[in-house]
């Protein structure tokens, strides 16, 4: 407007939420319903980074074109080829499951982006994603990953138990979902089991795989425990809300922020998603699969995920179904009255 001081423009790269994920094998279906989960919640304009094999790539774009434009809007999409830049690629490539490790090389790749939340494929959305990302607001000055502990108690944690390397904290941390200031990253010197002088985090991945790979049982998740085992400073540990999965309820409900607030982001590690071993798992996965885009949330998603919760009351985490419901109901409200309120705001200028 005439008179108006002018602001320069943000940068687009920092305008969007970075999401980064990795594909390999058959992990196609999965990964586009994360995606769908995160484009149907949030409220910023999303950047998805996506990691797969050359085979898949054409696939990817494809599936993400067939998508509405009311929703396609709502991001971009940049797809990149599986690369290891230190060490032996097919070695990484191996290392836990196809192509797993590439997670650890997006502080190298991405040099461009300042920040992102990387999240396995097998992880459902169900709340915006820009809660999670306020998360990065909270970091103190030596923080530059976030992630949730593997496990709420210590007595049945697999790292307390088991595990032959070190590990951050009682319990270890769970790297599913990881949100990451990469730009710290790049810049961090860190402490380390190899030298006395601190290493930047590309020099020490390999050098450190080297060390423990006889040790490691979890792959890439090992090698992040050991380096913030030795970096505690350096993490930022989010509650298990946001990364839940069914450790926290298999065995009975042990993650109170999920009783409080309700699921943020379901976890289905494990195959949950595919098999009948966790039916209230499995019942989320297919119905935000099913869910066509521009359908009514409650008619088409809330209703029949709480049918579907009545046939898996038999079991530990179907028992349970308001943790489940909770955060995706409440999101579900804040979508539906604002489009509501556009809708009548619309309406009334008239």
């Amino acid at each position: 407007k005439p008179g108006e001081q002018k602001h320069p423009q943000e940068p687009s790269s920092l305008q969007c939420m970075h999401l980064a994920v990795v594909a390999c094998g058959d992990r196609l279906e999965e990964t586009l319903i994360m995606l769908k989960s995160a484009v149907l919640f949030s409220n910023r304009r999303l950047c998805f980074h996506i990691f797969a094999e050359d085979s898949l790539k054409p696939e990817f774009e494809t599936k993400l074109k067939e998508w509405p434009s009311s929703y396609t809007k709502k991001f971009e999409s940049n797809i990149y080829p599986i690369t290891f830049s230190v060490g032996n690629a097919q070695e990484w490539k191996k290392l836990f499951k196809p192509c797993a490790a590439q997670r650890l090389f997006l502080p190298v790749i991405l040099k461009d982006v300042d920040s992102l939340l990387y999240v396995d494929t097998d992880v459902l959305f169900l709340r915006p994603i820009d809660d999670i990302w306020h998360l990065l607001r909270e970091f103190n000055s030596t923080q530059l990953a976030a992630m949730a502990p593997e496990h709420e108690i210590p007595k049945i944690g697999w790292y307390s138990r088991f595990a032959r390397h070190p590990y951050y904290g009682t319990t270890g941390v769970n790297s599913g979902v990881m949100l990451m200031n990469l730009t710290r990253i790049r810049s961090t010197r860190f402490k380390n089991s190899l030298i006395p002088g601190g290493l930047t985090w590309e020099e020490m991945l390999y050098p450190l795989y080297q060390k423990y790979k006889n040790y490691i049982t979890w792959g890439d998740q090992d090698l992040l425990n050991i380096i913030f085992n030795f970096n505690p400073e350096c993490l930022y540990v989010f509650p298990c809300q946001w990364n839940y999965r069914p450790d926290h309820c298999m065995y009975g409900s042990n993650c109170r922020g999920a009783e409080e607030e309700g699921v943020s982001i379901l976890h289905g590690n494990r195959g949950v998603y595919h098999d009948d071993k966790q039916p209230t798992f499995k019942a989320l996965y297919e119905v935000i699969r099913d869910f066509p885009f521009e359908d009514n949330l409650f008619q088409s998603l809330y209703y029949p995920l709480q049918s579907r919760f009545l046939d898996t009351v038999h079991t530990l985490c179907g028992r349970i179904p308001q943790v489940f419901l909770k955060q995706i109901e409440k999101t579900m409200k804040k979508v539906y009255e604002s489009r509501v309120i556009v809708y009548l705001g619309a309406n009334h200028r008239y």
